[in-house]
């Protein structure tokens, strides 16, 4: 269809799709540490990610935020999606993915330190506000069932409330 007949329009909600990848290795996530200089989520831990270029797919972007992030590489499946209401007409798409990587370090990143942390610790790092959220979901997951859908906005009192699709 030709973008003359895809209906987009500016008082349309539309999405700037982003990756957002754990790892894991046995009992640990692969997670980054911002950096102090960091505009958002400074010191507070992450999966690594980010946004989806033009003419890219979200596994590819995935793949290459991987390697320009960590340097390491795994086989990576969609695990969720994760839709993030910024503004009335504006969000971001986050395409959750994982994998296994047994072996390799991460190298140092520009964007904070990586490092390899215990499921059951996470409770003791500073985390981004939904990641522990969507770390528990993911690790009780059938990797048998599909992907699963959540959407997350904050409230009028500025608390984050994440749903997940039934």
């Amino acid at each position: 269809m030709p973008a003359s007949e895809q209906g987009i329009s500016k008082n349309r909600y539309s999405c700037i799709p982003r990756t957002l990848i754990f790892l894991t290795r046995g009992d640990s996530v692969l997670l980054l540490k911002g950096a102090p200089t960091k505009r958002i989520w400074a010191n507070k831990y992450n999966g690594v990610g980010g946004h989806v270029e033009r003419g890219e797919d979200v596994l590819t972007s995935a793949k290459r935020e991987l390697d320009e992030e960590t340097g390491l590489s795994a086989d990576l499946r969609l695990i969720g999606t994760l839709q993030v209401d910024v503004e009335p007409t504006k969000g971001i798409c986050v395409y959750i993915l994982t994998g296994n990587c047994e072996s390799g370090e991460p190298r140092p990143s520009e964007e904070g330190a990586l490092e390899w942390l215990p499921f059951n610790e996470l409770e003791q790092y500073p985390l981004v506000e939904d990641v522990a959220i969507l770390l528990e979901r993911i690790r009780n997951m059938d990797e048998s069932k599909p992907p699963f859908s959540a959407r997350s906005f904050y409230d009028e009192n500025d608390k984050l409330t994440l749903r997940f699709g039934k």
